[in-house]
């Protein structure tokens, strides 16, 4: 009876430590073959002209051929797949392992594997000649992985029976696997920012690193050297004082732990409520936590212990605890510095020094302060306020006898006005900046009015004016409505008594009355 022959990878074996100049019997230790077989194959390759190594071209099935002949048969009589082959067809678009056997058995015939075999013995040559690549070390209470889940969770509003899809955050850490979830109406950057206080809450301590992947509200820039970090997520790493290091682009092996941690969850939290009705955020993450305290306690097989005790032994000893102040969620914004040494902010203008005039700088907002910086350096701070076009000024911030930009006075834009229209915009733009509290907070409104005139035309622009002095609507908007209504064009009523009214913000003022009553060309019906 014929010698089993051995598998064609110990064949290559051979022919490789061939080429590196090992004798027969150091072959035949190295390999285990014996050493008439060494010498057997390694004459047969002489003879076919295979060089050794045998090229990495030339598949299993082909070198089979040349050196013996015919396809090897294993004890079953099955023909061994030229899987060298396979992995490269399936390289090509459309080139599936199925039409890969289908081929295969067209080409052996009887003595061709069954599918299910087929896949297998791929799988198994995959391992065999897959490339290596780093393990991770994970350092204890060092790395904490995010990421949004794929699934997501339908939600009904009760009230107007619209569906949002529920965004599902998940955290684990990197020695313990110990992982965390929660449901948020969108993947924005608030929510992106909440998740992290909810996570680190979670957890009762605080990692050195979080590892995101490379998505807009963590990585405004990627870079595998030197990532722009999301300003208002770097203002949250701040806090926390943990250093961001984003995954590498397209390396998913550099977030393989939270990969398997959302499909944890998925499997074992989101898939058995998938039947479940859910009518608002806080019920669906009360019907997940009790699933995540399960995967958490569960024993992991490879461990021989739970997330849980493992986090507890492991992680939680080498991490820091959380800061004393709560996180307040902020929001950057850029604003310029106008004439009057105030940046806007959600209509509401706030001083900062008059120096700074013309400078775009960052805006912090929060719930309840605004802050500004230029350029990283804090310049002002104020309490947040919420009433529209209101000013909130700090007299520090206020022009001296040194200020930069002293050309500007409210002489200067009156004489400005005069020029550009006439006697009545001088007037009112002396009035406006007269009814605020510091005259440089009227210079916005009264450039604006100026520079009507380049729309409108001075001649419309000094009418207006009159009409609003007349009817004592002395405001920027007011003056816009009576150029946008033509009433300018209008004659003014001399023989009219006007009252003028008090001004207050929820007052509209007799311009917008007057624009309402504009007569119309078109004929009535009786």
């Amino acid at each position: 009876m014929p010698q089993k022959r051995a598998p064609m990878r110990k064949t290559r074996e051979v022919l490789r430590l061939h080429g590196l100049g090992l004798s027969q019997v150091q072959i035949h230790r190295s390999t285990g073959l014996a050493r008439s077989t060494v010498g057997e194959y390694l004459a047969r390759a002489k003879r076919a002209g295979v060089a050794s190594p045998a090229p990495d071209e030339l598949g299993d099935a082909e070198l089979e051929r040349l050196l013996f002949g015919e396809p090897v048969r294993a004890a079953t009589g099955r023909v061994e797949p030229d899987f060298a082959r396979v992995n490269r067809e399936l390289s090509r678009k459309g080139v599936t392992l199925q039409l890969l056997h289908t081929e295969y058995v067209d080409e052996v015939g009887e003595g061709a594997y069954s599918y299910s075999r087929f896949c297998e013995l791929f799988r198994e040559h995959e391992k065999r000649t897959a490339e290596p690549w780093m393990r991770h070390r994970h350092v204890a209470g060092e790395k904490s992985y995010v990421d949004w889940a794929g699934m997501v969770v339908p939600i009904i509003d009760r009230a107007t029976g619209e569906v949002i899809d529920a965004q599902i955050f998940v955290g684990s850490m990197g020695a313990s696997n110990f992982t965390h979830s929660r449901a948020y109406r969108s993947q924005d950057q608030r929510n992106w920012n909440t998740a992290h206080v909810h996570l680190f809450d979670a957890f009762g301590v605080v990692p050195q690193i979080v590892v995101p992947d490379n998505t807009k509200t963590a990585i405004t820039k990627p870079n595998r050297y030197d990532p722009d970090v999301n300003i208002a997520y770097a203002d949250l790493a701040r806090h926390y004082d943990v250093a961001v290091i984003p995954a590498r682009v397209r390396k998913p092996k550099d977030k393989s732990k939270v990969e398997n941690a959302v499909l944890q969850i998925e499997r074992h939290v989101l898939a058995p409520l998938r039947d479940q009705t859910f009518f608002g955020i806080d019920e669906l993450n009360q019907a997940m936590q009790p699933l995540i305290d399960k995967l958490n306690d569960r024993v992991m097989k490879a461990y021989d212990a739970s997330r849980r005790e493992l986090f507890e032994q492991l992680d939680r000893p080498a991490m820091r605890p959380l800061p004393g102040e709560p996180y307040q969620y902020a929001e950057w914004t850029k604003a310029r510095v106008g004439l009057d040494y105030h940046v806007t902010v959600d209509r509401h203008h706030y001083s900062v020094p008059f120096r700074l005039i013309g400078t775009q700088l960052e805006v912090r907002q929060t719930a309840r302060t605004i802050e500004i910086f230029d350029g990283g350096e804090r310049v002002a701070a104020h309490a947040r306020s919420f009433v529209k076009n209101g000013h909130t000024t700090r007299e520090a911030d206020m022009p001296s006898a040194h200020r930069r930009h002293a050309e500007w006075t409210p002489q200067r834009i009156e004489r400005w006005a005069s020029a550009e229209a006439g006697p009545a915009a001088a007037r009112v733009v002396a009035q406006i900046m007269a009814d605020k509290p510091h005259p440089e907070q009227g210079f916005r409104a009264a450039v604006g009015v100026i520079r009507l005139g380049k729309r409108y035309g001075a001649e419309r622009l000094e009418a207006a004016c009159e009409r609003a002095l007349a009817v004592g609507a002395v405001r920027f908007k007011s003056i816009e409505n009576i150029l946008k209504s033509g009433l300018d064009q209008q004659p003014l009523d001399d023989g009219a008594q006007v009252i003028a009214m008090p001004r207050h913000p929820n007052i509209r003022g007799g311009a917008y009355f007057a624009a309402r009553s504009t007569p119309t060309t078109k004929g009535t019906t009786c």
